[in-house]
């Protein structure tokens, strides 16, 4: 659990998720793509980084406390010890041109990496009481609002957050009434 974490750590510099969903469910096969939603869905409630606390959770579906302490030991020593370590040679580095590229180039790929598990992820919501494309509207219009419109964050995700509980409950209400 240790190992498995920390090679996942290490692999999602800036963009874990997309690299969790490709680890925990295509190659390891430990969660189905609809158990990764639930879990990372629930993950997103509980206080903390998001896939943080899904080691914490998975670690403990599989191998109880122990687990649970593996996984969160592999997702957050390896990464800790790589941010101080940068940190400490930031200031002789970032005067460099290439480190200034490479740190660009990072953001890119985390951001292609969110876009791709994104997009793989639909095939699940055909199963959801809201459906593809109101789903799918709602993404979009949050990224609007968050990258062209500059909303800050904190007031899109209350703001969307809200709107779209309701809109979920509604639908999933509307779904129970139909025979």
């Amino acid at each position: 659990m240790f190992i498995a974490f920390t090679v996942l750590a290490l692999q999602g510099f800036g963009g874990v998720l997309a690299v969790a969903q490709r680890e925990l469910v295509d190659r390891r096969g430990w969660l189905t793509r609809e158990e990764f939603i639930a879990a990372y869905s629930l993950a997103q409630l509980l206080p903390g980084p998001n896939v943080v606390n899904l080691s914490l959770m998975l670690g403990d579906r599989f191998f109880g406390w122990r687990g649970a302490l593996a996984a969160i030991g592999g997702m957050l020593l390896a990464p800790l010890v790589l941010v101080l370590v940068l940190a400490a040679s930031y200031n002789r580095l970032s005067d460099y041109p290439v480190v200034a590229g490479a740190l660009r180039g990072m953001g890119a790929v985390a951001a292609g990496l969110m876009l791709a598990m994104g997009f793989k992820m639909l095939g699940t919501l055909r199963r959801n009481p809201m459906g593809v494309v109101l789903c799918t509207l709602l993404g979009l219009t949050t990224l609007v609002a968050v990258a062209v419109l500059r909303v800050p964050l904190a007031w899109v995700v209350i703001g969307f957050g809200v709107f779209a509980w309701g809109l979920a409950r509604w639908c999933i209400a509307r779904q129970e009434r139909q025979p």
